[in-house]
């Protein structure tokens, strides 16, 4: 399926998510998910740094913990960061309880590596594969602001290359789109190429970087 924008039926069954922010405002909201890893992380930072662009890494728990030094390198450099679960869980494999747990122990994992840098109040929280079962949904949103997206690169598709990613920010962005790309061992190759390029056809479209 082909998901670069939301089916009108995925806005439907999460009304309450964010999905795209102000339309009137010249704005992109760049989002990183599944990391922080040291294959892909630090070229995402280095980059965003170079163009002057603030973005949202909606981290893997485990992936915190691992490497708490890059989730530290993050929030220091002015990013947001989001929850993707402790162990980037797909939904229907799992009870709600245990899905819920789960996201609460990334959350703690998150407060407890941030060393006493600021936090975002609520914490935002985005389900790994773009969805999640209403009852978790149900949940999850009393305590996070569930954000999802406008616009998915694709750059973890096979079947792309980096071209084919730009392509996508070219065709797709508008105005307070929120941006999907991923700091993982999928994509990064890709991203060497298409994020930059993207980053700097975006400036010249005169859109600005903004976090939640």
């Amino acid at each position: 399926m082909i998901i670069e924008q939301p089916a009108k039926w995925l806005r439907w069954l999460y009304p309450r998510a964010t999905w795209r922010m102000d339309n009137n405002d010249r704005a992109v909201y760049l989002t990183f998910d599944d990391g922080p890893i040291p294959e892909a992380t630090p070229f995402i930072l280095d980059t965003l740094k170079v163009y002057g662009a603030k973005a949202t890494f909606f981290v893997v728990g485990q992936n915190v913990s691992r490497h708490p030094e890059l989730y530290q390198r993050i929030i220091s450099e002015g990013h947001s960061t989001g929850n993707h679960t402790y162990n980037h869980l797909g939904s229907l494999k799992h009870w709600t309880t245990t899905y819920i747990f789960n996201v609460h122990k990334a959350q703690i994992t998150m407060r407890d590596s941030a060393q006493g840098q600021r936090k975002m109040s609520p914490p935002l929280f985005r389900p790994p594969h773009g969805w999640m079962r209403w009852s978790i949904y149900y949940w999850l949103s009393k305590e996070y602001r569930v954000v999802m997206w406008d616009l998915v690169t694709r750059d973890y598709s096979k079947w792309l290359n980096a071209d084919d990613v730009l392509d996508n920010v070219k065709r797709y962005a508008r105005n307070g789109s929120i941006i999907t790309f991923h700091d993982s061992l999928k994509s990064i190759e890709k991203l060497h190429t298409a994020l930059p390029a993207a980053l700097q056809w975006l400036k010249e479209q005169g859109y600005e970087f903004k976090t939640f």
